[in-house]
Order: structure tokens, then sequence, then C-alpha cells
């Protein structure tokens, strides 16, 4: 699907940092609004509320419609601030209205992490000032938590007041220690097909649901409605979150609780940057699981260690392998709490990951930085060897992200734009030109080196603010110089 899509300029006052960060940031943006802007069919017109001329993102190249964690991370990450009717076509896709006009996310088989949907969409509102989106969103969010509520697969448990089910987008069962799998994995590649993944609860899905609860009550502030209930039940999520998960041995929080009881100390990569970003950690915390994370040569992994049944030759596809999405994710948490070292490692290995292999690809070894699909098994096959699939949007969108909130920091709130970048040294200075925020048309230039801002100029003046407000029209500059 061709559309034009205006979209921002990157440029490195450093050739060889243009050579490669900004050069895989164009490369992301032309995977984002050309390659996989398409059009989208009846079949993702369920809600009612999508503009038929906008089309959608799919979840990339060997996926041809989007699902509900995709769509959700590729606005959160990019595409709501670049290509805002996009990104609100891609959320209405996996959203349905039933009988009685009630919108729901869609009720698909994979409804354990559907609440993600919560996160985007209110970072949406924060970025374009939607109320008209905001309305609806707040619908969708809430009745889908009630589901949720009251669901007995993928619901909660009441012993411990957590949600079961399996972990973000480990809908493979190689994303599970044993004994959820027996050694060759005999009830194929769904972590569903398994009746203690679907028992258990896991790190990142729980998250989430303090994320949605806690964005549910913001919508509700902003809409004028009542928002304790769902402000109450975020209290409730962090507490038992914090109470079940976290590890104090360790120094990090646990994968895994299984029905029974018993703690599965492992790592998952997703669920500690849930963590940082959505503030369930506190400050000591966050520190840490930052100095104890477990990391690969390439990046940080999806689940951490091996599982007894793989191995550095044999990866499991959702075990020790590295997922561009899992990269930005972790990118952004260590950014937000001044890792500069940290949010430069795994920046700079993303962007080589995309230069040497050619593009964005689904995963990589986490060892080699080879394209890899990992292994898992299938129905009728004890062990396949799986495809990593080209052009994976959600990895495109993690570099974007990389740059916009892990580089140039920046936050949305209801008030307007603010920046806390992160410039690594070494770098060099840094211009970021035809942003587009609401009205306004933006360049941002980052000066010197770290994460603290001596200096921010609007327009040539000084600012004791460092952000714009959402009322902010026409054309501006923002220059900002930074100190170790």
């Amino acid at each position: 699907m061709t559309m034009t899509h205006p979209r921002p300029t990157l440029e490195f006052a450093d050739p060889e940092s243009q050579a490669l960060y900004g050069a895989v940031y164009e490369a992301a943006l032309a995977n984002l609004l050309e390659t996989n802007t398409v059009p989208f069919g009846e079949v993702h017109a369920r809600s009612g509320l999508m503009d038929p001329a906008v089309g959608m993102i799919r979840a990339g190249g060997g996926y041809e419609q989007p699902w509900t964690r995709d769509a959700t991370i590729n606005s959160w990450n990019a595409t709501s601030l670049l290509a805002p009717a996009l990104a609100a076509n891609t959320l209405w896709a996996v959203v349905e209205k039933d009988a009685a006009g009630k919108l729901t996310v869609q009720q698909d088989s994979q409804q354990w992490d559907q609440v993600v949907w919560a996160v985007g969409a209110w970072h949406h509102y924060l970025v374009t000032g939607d109320r008209d989106f905001l309305r609806r969103a707040y619908d969708v969010v809430a009745n889908t938590l009630a589901l949720r509520e009251q669901s007995e697969v993928f619901g909660p448990d009441p012993r411990y007041g957590l949600f079961t089910g399996p972990s973000f987008f480990n809908d493979g069962v190689s994303g599970f220690p044993a004994p959820t799998a027996d050694g060759v994995e005999s009830r194929g590649s769904e972590s569903t097909s398994y009746p203690d993944v679907v028992s258990a609860m896991y790190l990142s899905t729980n998250v989430l649901y303090y994320a949605a609860y806690s964005r549910a009550a913001e919508m509700a502030d902003a809409l004028g409605r009542p928002g304790d209930d769902h402000r109450l039940k975020a209290a409730a999520m962090k507490q038992v979150v914090n109470q079940h998960f976290w590890n104090p041995r360790t120094g990090s929080y646990n994968y895994e609780l299984t029905a029974d009881g018993t703690p599965g100390v492992y790592q998952e990569g997703t669920g500690l940057a849930f963590a940082l970003l959505f503030g369930l950690a506190d400050d000591a915390q966050a520190k840490a699981l930052i100095a104890n994370a477990q990391r690969m040569p390439w990046g940080m992994p999806d689940t951490y260690p091996h599982w007894e049944r793989y191995s550095d030759a044999e990866p499991g596809r959702h075990n020790a392998i590295v997922w561009p999405l899992v990269q930005g994710l972790w990118a952004k948490g260590l950014a937000k709490y001044g890792e500069v070292a940290g949010f430069a490692t795994e920046t700079r290995l993303l962007a080589t990951l995309v230069r040497d292999s050619g593009g964005f690809w689904e995963i990589y070894d986490g060892n080699t930085g080879a394209v890899e699909g990992g292994y898992q098994g299938a129905t009728g096959v004890p062990k396949r060897h799986w495809a990593s699939e080209p052009d994976q949007t959600w990895s495109a969108t993690a570099y974007i992200d990389m740059m916009h909130t892990g580089l140039f920091g920046m936050t949305f709130t209801d008030r307007g734009l603010t920046f806390g970048p992160t410039l690594p040294p070494g770098w060099g200075d840094v211009t970021l030109s035809g942003l587009r925020y609401r009205d306004a048309n933006l360049t941002v230039t980052l000066r010197g080196t770290g994460n603290v801002i001596r200096t921010f100029h609007l327009d040539g003046a000084p600012c004791s603010e460092t952000g714009v407000p959402t009322s902010l029209h026409g054309d501006h500059t923002i220059e900002i110089t930074l100190d170790a």
C-alpha cells in the first residue's frame, strides 16, 4: 500500500554515527511507513471505527495482519507520533463490537496479554490529544478488564491475586521451563496446549495488568469519570506482583509462579523492562535488577537461561535468544533510569544486527548475532527449526523508539512533550528535524554528552522548562546542551 507520511530526519555530526545510527533510523522509518503499511479487509473492521482510506500496520513480512500485542507495541513505539491516523486505525483493527454495541479488545485465542492495548491507547491520546479516540478507548479498556476479571481461563487466581496464562508475547512453548513440556514438546508449539502454562502466572503479564489498571484510571480522570476503582486495583496488583515475584536473593524479579506456588527463578526480559517502564519497581529494586540482569553478547534475551532441552547450538525460539522487541523495551527502561552505558550498548547492538543482516529480522542468535528463528516443537515434529521472519515491524519500531524515547528522551503528558535525553559518549551532536507533534513542527538538536540538561533553548531563547506545551503551533527549534 503506497501512502505518504511525513517523516523526520535524523542527522549525526559524527560520520560513523550517521553511517550506523542515522542509516538504520531511516531504514526503520521505511519499514514502518512503507513496507508494513497495508490495506485492511473486513475481518479487521469489526469495531466499526476504522477509516478505509488510511490502512493499517501489519505485524511484519511473515505476518500479514496485526494482532493485539504488535498493534499496541508499534503504536506505542512509533506510529502514534509519526502517523497518528495510521496508529488509530491499527489499534481499532484489533477491537471488536458485540451485538449490543459493546467495544472490547478482540477475543481471540491469545487473550492473556490483551490488556497491553490500554498502554498503547493511553499513549496515543497523550501524543495526539484526540478526545474522541480517548472516549471510545476508555470503554474498550474498561470492558476488556471486566471480561478478564470474570474469565476462568487467563483470569485471576484468587489465591494470589495474580492473572494466569502465558507471559507477554511468548505464545510458543519454548518460552517456558519444564515441566511445561516434555523433552520433545509432544503437545506442539502452542504454549496454551500445556495446562501448567495456562494455570501459572508470569511476570510480564501481571505487570501489564498493573499498567492497564493505571492507564484506565488516568483515562477516567482525563474524561472526568470515576477512576478510583481502577486505581485501587492497580495498587493491589503492584503489591501482589512485588510480593510474589520480587526475589531479594537474586536482586531481581522471578519469571514464574506455578499454580502450586512454586517460584520459577528465571529471568524474563520484557518482564524486567515493564517493571522499569511502568514504575512497578521502586528505585532500589530498579537499581538492583539493572545491575543483576543477565545479558547475552548480542543483547537482552527473551527468557534466560537455556532450558535443559535447548542449548547454544539449538536455542529455543522464546528462550535464550534475542528479539529486537525485547532489546527496545529494555533500552527504553535503561534510559529512563539514567543508564547511559547500558542504553548505548543495547542500541549499538541492535543497529549492528540490522546493518549486518540487511534488515529488521524477527529474532537473532544471542551468541553469534546471526539471523536465527530458534527451535521449538510443532505438530507431529519433536523439535522444529523455525524461521526468523523478515521485515518484522516491532523490530523496526523498537529501534525508532530507542532514538525517540531513549536518545531524545521524549515523554508525552496531557500538558505537553518533554525531553530528557541520553546522548552516549562518542556519538557526537545530533539533530532530529521535521518532527511533527500535534500542530507543531520541531527541529531538536542535542549537543554534548550524557543525560544532564545544562541548557534548553526554544527558538534561541533559554527556558527553565525542558519541553513544549500541547498548544504549540508552527515551526520551532529546540537546542539542548548536555553534561555527562
